[in-house]
């Protein structure tokens, strides 16, 4: 058996569509569009949904999400305004979640009013937790914020702050097969160990030379093998 899940981020919906420069509501109707033409069973959204987390941003958002409502799963951003996200997804911040012989469990990295991430103490044990609790096979981790250095110096200084306590919990779980986040605004994958390490870029701009906008597209199967392919759009 084979199960699909799309991850997008970084979509930074306001209520002004082109206060980052470019029309992001426009380009993240472009990616929805694309993503109604696949076969998938979970749309994930990484953070940063909104820029300034505005209620009516959130509003224009779900507008924009609509079609894919019933598939979808999200989790909060350095953006985000945690009540107002709540107001209008409340049904949508799920935790964890299952696809086939996989389990992903998101963790929230996110600071209160600060664009770096960290894990408190209660976050870490919950993930620990949930990973030692889980019946899943395999499991996928996801959070904000990038665990590992992403070589760009400006990315690095606003990334994860307690990496180590956060590969602590990681280094103890065989079944965890990736770990994905989004934040910076670009397509990169590494490598620690066996764990493969993704980033997904952006759907409203990325932060390399990349001018494209895309998402990531995950194919897992039942014996443990993860396969991922990030589509672009002009």
């Amino acid at each position: 058996m084979v199960n699909t899940l799309i991850q997008i981020s970084d979509c930074h919906i306001d209520d002004n569509p082109k206060s980052m420069g470019v029309d992001t509501h426009s380009n993240l109707k472009k990616v929805i569009n694309k993503i109604n033409t696949l076969d998938f069973e979970k749309l994930l959204i990484s953070g940063d949904l909104a820029h300034n987390g505005t209620l009516n941003s959130y509003q224009l958002l779900k507008e924009i999400l609509m079609p894919l409502q019933d598939n979808l799963i999200i989790m909060p951003g350095n953006h985000d305004n945690a009540k107002n996200l709540n107001l209008l997804f409340s049904q949508n911040l799920i935790s964890n979640f299952s696809l086939g012989n996989w389990e992903i469990i998101t963790t929230n990295s996110v600071q209160q009013s600060k664009t770096s991430g960290y894990l408190t103490k209660n976050a870490l044990s919950t993930l620990d937790a949930s990973l030692k609790n889980t019946e899943a096979k395999y499991n996928i981790v996801v959070l904000h914020h990038p665990p590992v250095p992403m070589q760009s110096n400006w990315d690095d200084a606003l990334s994860l702050k307690n990496c180590d306590e956060f590969f602590s919990v990681i280094d103890k779980y065989p079944k965890i097969k990736a770990i994905l986040w989004g934040h910076a605004h670009q397509e990169k994958e590494f490598k620690r160990g066996k764990i493969r390490l993704i980033s997904c870029p952006s759907t409203a701009l990325q932060f390399d030379s990349e001018k494209r906008i895309g998402f990531n597209r995950y194919t897992l199967y039942d014996n443990g093998n993860l396969k991922y392919d990030t589509q672009w759009l002009e």
